[in-house]
């Protein structure tokens, strides 16, 4: 076993992805404990070391919502200054209002990203405000990143589900979308942020946008793995035409705001699905589970990623 699975394509399905690798900053952002700013800058350079392009490094919301990410100054400022990081690197930020927006650009932040809610009660917990108001909130954000000659992305949560309010009618999930990508976003990432999304609904949602006018070119996916459906349902928008997957190392991640949310997609588990499938991701697959496997023995737990626990635990076999 050479620590790749054997090619088969599949006709009509992309050629290339790009994986938005989402570990430093959703991946971190939910762990009990923090992990230290030299390990964060080291864990970026890995990942970029294994081929990832683009990675988002951190958020700049105020350290009272999210402590473990308290350091974002610091950690973005060691990895930009890093010369082993290739300045071709896309190093996207989150900022939740004009005051993080002024940080990252401060600190030479090309790419941002807003996020949004699809529903009126996560509006509220994660962002203290209605769902218009929140809204109303980013397009300076998004105007003022635009003038500086930033590009931002557009998180949408809760696209399939809430914990509160039950499942979530599509065509309200396109009226925000819409309405997000209005002001200015790139890119809208559809999240599943509690994981309970099936590929039945992934195609019925991203058929609305498209009835809506908006091209899966505009698209991109975000899942959870809650219920093991986070690979159905990246596959399902693959065949769709959907070519940019989020995805976390390692399979860290969740939400602080929805405690049903569990981890993100794992990078590894979807770098193995689509080497099956001949895409192209640019990633080494050795490199990235090196990569997470040095994270986890950091955070002092196994890595959920399956792909990862194979990989690593055959390497380890063959070292015995």
């Amino acid at each position: 076993m050479n620590g790749l699975p054997m090619v088969v394509s599949e006709p009509g399905l992309p050629a290339k992805v790009t994986i938005h690798e989402v570990g430093p900053r959703d991946g971190l952002q939910n762990e009990s404990g923090i992990v230290a700013a030299a390990d964060k800058a080291e864990f970026v350079r890995r990942l970029a070391d294994a081929g990832l392009t683009t990675i988002e490094v951190t958020s700049f919301v105020p350290p009272a919502w999210v402590p473990q990410l308290a350091d974002a100054e610091e950690v973005f400022a060691a990895v930009r200054d890093d010369p082993a990081v290739s300045p071709a690197l896309n190093l996207p930020v989150l900022v939740p209002n004009m005051r993080g927006l002024d940080r990252a650009l401060g600190l030479g932040a090309q790419q941002v990203a807003v996020f949004a809610s699809a529903t009126e009660t996560f509006a509220q917990r994660n962002l203290n405000r209605s769902l218009d108001a929140a809204l109303e909130m980013f397009e300076p954000v998004v105007r003022h990143a635009s003038e500086d000659g930033a590009w931002t992305r557009g998180y949408l949560s809760m696209c399939f589900g809430d914990p509160w309010e039950g499942p979530v009618d599509p065509a309200k999930v396109v009226d925000v979308g819409v309405r997000l990508l209005e002001t200015g976003c790139w890119q809208l990432s559809l999240g599943d942020t509690i994981g309970v999304a099936t590929p039945g609904q992934v195609g019925a949602l991203i058929g609305a946008f498209e009835r809506a006018g908006v091209g899966v070119d505009k698209l991109a996916v975000h899942f959870h793995d809650t219920y093991g459906q986070a690979l159905a349902n990246t596959l399902a928008a693959l065949r769709l035409g959907v070519t940019t997957v989020d995805a976390s190392a390692g399979g860290l991640g969740g939400c602080p705001y929805a405690k049903s949310a569990t981890g993100n997609l794992a990078t590894e588990d979807l770098v193995w699905m689509l080497t099956g499938l001949g895409i192209d991701t640019g990633v080494d697959l050795g490199r990235l589970v090196a990569t997470s496997t040095w994270m986890a023995d950091r955070l002092g737990r196994p890595s959920p990623s399956r792909t990862v626990r194979a990989l690593a635990g055959a390497s380890a076999g063959e070292k015995q």
